[in-house]
């Protein structure tokens, strides 16, 4: 479908990747006014001064406007290439969408005040943001969006295997579940990110010693997410299993959904050491890596929620795209 395409949407979900990252940064080094009030000037500087603060918040700001112009490449290649997909375009537009709403969201946040639960969805943008441009990116590696009648013969890229996905209706049930229920749980994280809740159930896998702790303050806040993590864990286990019997579905959905159990493990693992780390040096980094690892996920399945939809899409029509 051309590297170039491919290259700018890949370049597109790694750098959205980056920005979800150093939008952590920002946020565990509590770096966010580190430019004052001041949008797009740091403290009304175009070069801020040499204070950790302002350098991290600012470079955020910079890597976020040169992704920015990845994604919008890549919004018109995409235009230029794929119109026949529908599929295509909505990755490559959506992909768009959240970039320039996380970052209004992120420039309003500098100029007036935000509550902790507006600030929370700032992540969850930039999360809907990088999924879209991964959505985008494996589908033009793995040959999705090559108009029909049109594949090379031979070769993974005109194998079109995510076509051959089959799943019941209970696994697609489970997998949009999953999905849908994996963003909340997302925004639940941000949200004790933005309030600084995580010190509000110490150790793990008890909550201050307790099983069940008083749901007040930020002990509430911190429980209340590892409840939702430990639900989220049982649901993949299911989905995981379900996909692993002959009936299951394809060896793609396996794969994935091995994939999105390594992740979920991984990610609850990850939780924990933020919690154990909380007055050390390593604190930042257990942070950090718990950030990447439910975004892969989050990414992992909204890929399985893709399969799930192409599963029940009619196999003919115009704008069709494998």
């Amino acid at each position: 479908m051309g590297k170039r395409l491919y290259g700018l949407a890949l370049a597109a979900a790694i750098g959205m990747g980056l920005v979800l990252l150093m939008g952590a940064l920002v946020t565990k080094t509590g770096s966010g006014d580190g430019c004052g009030t001041d949008w797009p000037l740091c403290n009304g500087k175009f070069v801020p001064a040499y204070t950790i603060e302002s350098m991290i918040e600012y470079s955020h700001r910079f890597v976020t406007a040169i992704v920015g112009l990845f994604v919008l490449a890549t919004a018109v290649g995409a235009y230029m290439k794929l119109r026949h997909s529908r599929e295509a375009l909505m990755f490559a537009y959506g992909t768009l969408f959240f970039t320039v709403l996380q970052a209004i969201l992120g420039a309003l946040a500098v100029i007036f005040p935000q509550s902790d639960a507006v600030m929370a969805l700032h992540f969850g943008f930039s999360l809907l943001a990088f999924s879209s441009a991964l959505l985008l990116a494996v589908g033009l590696r793995t040959g999705a969006y090559v108009p029909k009648g049109m594949e090379a013969p031979g070769g993974p890229r005109g194998s079109r295997p995510e076509a051959d996905t089959v799943m019941s209706a209970g696994m697609r049930k489970w997998i949009w579940g999953a999905a849908v229920y994996s963003y909340i749980v997302v925004y639940v994280g941000a949200f004790v990110r933005h309030t600084e809740s995580s010190g509000g159930c110490l150790g793990w896998p008890l909550c201050n010693g307790q099983v069940v702790p008083p749901l007040t303050g930020a002990t509430g806040i911190a429980f209340i997410h590892r409840i939702a993590a430990v639900i989220l864990l049982v649901v993949i286990v299911i989905i995981a299993y379900k996909a692993s019997r002959p009936e299951g579905g394809s060896r793609l959905l396996r794969n994935a959904a091995q994939w999105a159990l390594v992740l979920t493990v991984l990610q609850v693992f990850s939780g924990a050491s933020v919690v154990w780390t909380l007055s050390s040096d390593w604190y930042l980094l257990t942070a950090l890596v718990h950030v990447v690892l439910i975004s892969g996920l989050f990414g992992v399945l909204c890929y399985m929620s893709v399969l799930a939809w192409r599963s029940v899409r009619p196999t003919g029509g115009k704008n069709r795209s494998a």
